[in-house]
């Protein structure tokens, strides 16, 4: 929700006629809306000056969520003037629920209504981060009036509003917000706003062509690693569910908003804003509180103090089961209790933070190296030294044997270009994907236009539960997946740059003089802090790479 920097808000528009920072103010706002909307990134901008006619133009929800009484009105943004919390509820479909024909009357036949995408997003002044937490579509849950059912039955059912009434009654909150885009508008907005740049954990890849209809579903196929998506390849891998569940999938479509979040610049927004403000009312209803200028405004400013808070992905607690033919998502009620806690306040050890000094040289006591100039005195009073925390490896097995045959034939054929190095050990239940050739060896090309040579390597964790970690290597040393690491720490005399998601961590990666390597985590995080540095550590060059 925060792809626009932090500024002064403008003033009202009975005032003066509005200048070039007036209408950016409201053009982030607007792409913090459909960036989390559109499952998770999509982009749209608007001028304050057309404040009023810009809300009119969303496509109304009939019924609104609970209703918000506090309206910012000052023309700066302090934490009183953001006012008080705010819940959103961001809804994907594939198309409009009024799109029914019993919702329409005009139309030959009804277009199916689904929400592939159900995610809040929170909004808070008192809290250092943006909470999010994706709930199940396949969530078994109690709609109003129509009993048991899966939770995205409820839009079909009674469109966003029923869907928002299911939630709120589900788990205890009150949803303020609701915005509800539909795909389409998400593809356009991603290749409008220069694509994004998403670290792939596996291959994903579906073709209808010799299939009964029976067995037609959306059609895909990207390669694993770092790479550029764009527009439809985008949407096809944010909604993505065929051969994984929903808990990965929402995990997915979260990464995918993290790494949009980072990389939209403003300067895009601005030079793009009518397009973009086309792409988001043509695709995106409101609740009527933002569909007026003074609704807007409110959350323009609340949306602008919250603006370089970073995103914290709240796991939502799923197990599944089966009943008679159903598959359902579902979970108990004291963990979801749990999450709903987390989500509306975020415990402070997962907020993220800026390492201490001392922390930065923190050393592994598992090696007898140390940090270059350490126990060198110039004079100058030395700091304490850090206390030494070792990495457990008991997790972890030895997989030398096995990375070195995986990647022999590769090397042997001169395709990779730089060193290729693999992990010595490997979580217990891990072996390498059997996709061929593997390791998967690319180009990619920076924002610049410069192509850099890459590979990346798949490891399978736990395929049943679509659980995939991988080694990525490519000689693009400063991609922006690894632009804001937010710790370092020496194992084994190796500088690890540590990227966390809440209190785990996402990514570790180091760099030599000629490249740059990370692991990554499962999409789901599954694998623990020392078993992502353990592998990291172990990561070792091929002999003649």
């Amino acid at each position: 929700m925060t792809a626009f920097p932090p500024g002064p808000v403008p003033p009202p528009q009975d005032d003066p006629p509005p200048h070039a920072g007036r209408g950016l103010l409201l053009r982030g706002a607007v792409a913090a809306a459909i960036i989390t909307v559109c499952s998770a990134l999509a982009v749209a901008t608007a001028g304050i000056a057309e404040l009023d006619s810009v809300a009119k133009s969303f496509d109304p929800i009939p019924v609104a969520p609970a209703k918000f009484e506090q309206e910012a009105k000052a023309p700066a943004v302090t934490k009183a003037e953001a006012g008080d919390a705010r819940t959103f509820l961001f809804l994907g479909s594939d198309r409009r629920y009024s799109d029914l024909k019993k919702n329409n009357p005009a139309l030959k036949e009804s277009l199916p209504a689904r929400s592939d995408t159900m995610m809040l997003v929170r909004l808070d002044p008192d809290e250092p981060v943006t909470s999010v937490l994706s709930i199940p579509r396949d969530l078994r849950v109690e709609i109003p009036g129509h009993g048991t059912a899966k939770l995205n039955e409820s839009y079909a059912l009674g469109g966003p509003s029923l869907t928002s009434q299911t939630l709120q009654e589900l788990l205890g909150i009150e949803i303020n917000h609701i915005l509800n885009a539909t795909f389409g508008g998400f593809r356009k907005a991603v290749s409008l706003v220069g694509c994004v740049y998403a670290d792939i954990d596996r291959r994903y890849f579906h073709s209808n062509e010799g299939l009964p209809v029976s067995q037609h579903y959306a059609e895909i196929d990207i390669e694993p690693g770092y790479q550029r998506l764009c527009g439809q390849k985008a949407l096809d891998y944010v909604r993505f569910r065929h051969a994984d569940n929903d808990l990965v999938r929402a995990a997915r479509q979260q990464d995918f908003l993290r790494a949009m979040k980072d990389q939209v610049s403003t300067s895009s927004l601005f030079e793009d804003r009518d397009k973009l403000l086309d792409i988001f009312t043509d695709s995106v209803q409101t609740d009527e509180f933002l569909r007026s200028a003074t609704g807007l405004e409110s959350v323009l400013k609340l949306a602008l103090f919250s603006a370089r808070k970073p995103v914290r992905q709240v796991p939502f607690p799923a197990a599944f089961t089966t009943e008679g033919e159903i598959e359902y998502v579902v979970a108990e009620q004291f963990a979801s209790d749990r999450a709903v806690a987390r989500f509306l306040d975020p415990p402070e050890s997962e907020s993220p933070r800026v390492p201490s000094e001392e922390e930065d040289e923190d050393e592994d006591d598992t090696t007898g190296s140390s940090p270059s100039g350490e126990g060198k005195s110039d004079g100058k009073k030395e700091k304490a030294k850090p206390k030494k925390r070792k990495v457990d490896l008991s997790l972890l097995r030895r997989a030398r044997e096995e990375g070195e045959n995986e990647v022999a034939r590769t090397v042997a054929s001169g395709r990779v270009g730089f060193p290729l190095y693999f992990p010595v050990r490997a979580t217990r239940p891990a072996r390498f994907t059997t996709q061929d050739p593997h390791p998967h060896v690319y180009k990619i090309r920076d924002r610049a236009g410069k192509e850099h040579s890459a590979y990346r390597l798949v490891m399978v964790h736990n395929q049943l539960e679509g659980q995939y970690y991988g080694v990525q290597g490519t000689t693009w040393k400063t991609p922006p997946l690894l632009a804001k690491p937010t710790s370092t720490r020496i194992v084994n005399g190796r500088r690890l740059r540590l990227y966390r998601d809440g209190s785990r961590l996402r990514f570790v990666a180091w760099s030599t003089d000629r490249a740059v390597y990370w692991v990554s985590n499962t999409l789901t995080t599954n694998l623990s802090n020392d078993q992502m540095l353990g592998i990291a550590a172990s990561l070792q060059r091929f002999e003649g790479s």
